[in-house]
């Protein structure tokens, strides 16, 4: 499977459409699928939007519409996932460690993260420089009230 960097927006959508589409046909899943299927269940407010392909495929997400883009949420709590795996930046696995034991729940404490991750990506593309890796573990350790 290619990578996400490697794809433009039907392709990345495509992924996670044939993901979803084989794990409920009980087909055998790439490495990669299986993290994709694991964010989609995690989320069944969207389960008809990947079980219909051309609504998924060709839909635009626009702030105006007043909805989120599901392929922008899953892909947010996968790059968390990743973060949290490598502790890149240094010190995020803690931080999520203990928001979890806070809030209960990891994939809440998914949630509040991405948020944060999403205000970092943002901040990144209006400004034009690299993510600010120190800012944003620094607004992440502000979730659980500490600073260091």
């Amino acid at each position: 499977m290619p990578f996400f960097h490697d794809q433009d927006r039907s392709g990345l959508r495509r992924h996670y459409v044939e993901a979803w589409r084989k794990h409920r046909a009980g087909t055998p899943l790439e490495p990669l699928e299986h993290q994709l299927v694991a964010a989609i269940e995690q989320h069944p407010e969207y389960h008809p939007l990947f079980e219909n392909d051309e609504q998924a495929l060709g839909r635009d997400y626009t702030p105006e519409s007043g909805q989120s883009n599901p392929f922008l949420h899953l892909g947010l709590h996968l790059a968390i996932r990743e973060q949290v795996a490598t502790d890149r930046p240094a010190g995020i696995a803690a931080v999520h460690r203990e928001l979890s034991r806070r809030l209960g729940d990891p994939h809440e404490a998914e949630h509040r993260m991405l948020e944060k991750l999403g205000e970092a990506i943002w901040f990144s593309q209006r400004t034009g420089r690299p993510p600010d890796e120190a800012a944003y573990l620094e607004s992440l350790r502000q979730l659980i009230g500490g600073r260091r």
